[in-house]
């Protein structure tokens, strides 16, 4: 039975609708968003009773349950192994539509000297870390927060050598991802929309940052409604505190209970 909604930008609590298993697909980001972020990339920490969750989760949805982040694909099966689900990787560089189907990687790659240059500025700035992927490059400053300035401008004097339209980067929490603008999860998520099981069911989206305001832009298009964590963005209809609200929320999701609990 559906309740009311109202957008984050209106004061007061957000009632969202009581969400049919049948007809929706759930697609979560994950640092910030399904877990706490942590000092390092590597210290985060997947609570088993999340992965039991998903696993519920992902068979009531008849598979309709996507990992949509910018970390690495195979990064996200080490942190959920056992359990097997649809990833949406690398920010849309790598995806895999079904939980054993076929990995589908972009052909497009950073220019190695723009590599080179950009791991530089880690290499000159003690507690600045550096995480090179497949398709992109992070500078993590988590340890440093008060190099953060001096960091961005250093990433946009090196960019600046390369055509404009050819590279994105992108600010996160304590973190600067550079990466080429063919891709982004947005552009990834309107693809697995048109893939079974997710085709022509309704997408629920929740994430954290401005990497995943590609995706709520294409929410709409299918119908789809985003929510974000820790605090209110543009284009969301809601906002849960923390990520230990979300947990709560898909917990009381899968057992059919209110799902409103949580979300503000």
């Amino acid at each position: 039975m559906p309740v009311s909604e109202r957008r984050s930008s209106e004061p007061g609590p957000i009632l969202v609708e009581h969400h049919d298993l049948n007809r929706i697909a759930v697609l979560l980001d994950f640092d910030g968003t399904l877990v706490e972020i942590a000092p390092t990339p590597e210290e985060v920490r997947v609570p088993p009773t999340l992965k039991h969750t998903l696993s519920k989760l992902r068979d009531r949805l008849d598979g309709a349950l996507c990992l949509v982040s910018g970390r690495p694909l195979a990064d996200l099966d080490i942190f959920f192994a056992p359990l097997r689900v649809a990833i949406i990787g690398g920010h849309g560089s790598e995806n895999r539509l079904t939980p054993h189907g076929e990995i589908v990687e972009t052909r497009t790659a950073l220019d190695p000297e723009l590599r080179r240059r950009l791991l530089a500025i880690a290499s000159d700035t003690p507690g600045l870390r550096a995480e090179e992927k497949r398709h992109s490059f992070a500078l993590h400053y988590r340890l440093v927060p008060e190099q953060e300035r001096w960091v961005r401008e250093q990433i946009t004097r090196i960019c600046a050598h390369w055509p404009p339209d050819s590279i994105e980067v992108l600010p996160g929490k304590a973190v600067f991802e550079i990466k080429p603008r063919a891709f982004n999860k947005g552009v990834a998520v309107r693809t697995l929309m048109q893939h079974a099981p997710f085709k022509g069911r309704r997408p629920i989206f929740l994430g954290d940052d401005v990497t995943d305001e590609s995706v709520f832009a294409v929410l709409p298009e299918f119908d789809g409604r985003g929510y974000s964590v820790g605090r209110s963005l543009a284009g969301t209809h809601g906002y849960f505190a923390t990520p230990r609200a979300v947990r709560n929320w898909l917990y009381n999701l899968l057992q059919g209970r209110d799902p409103v609990e949580g979300m503000r």
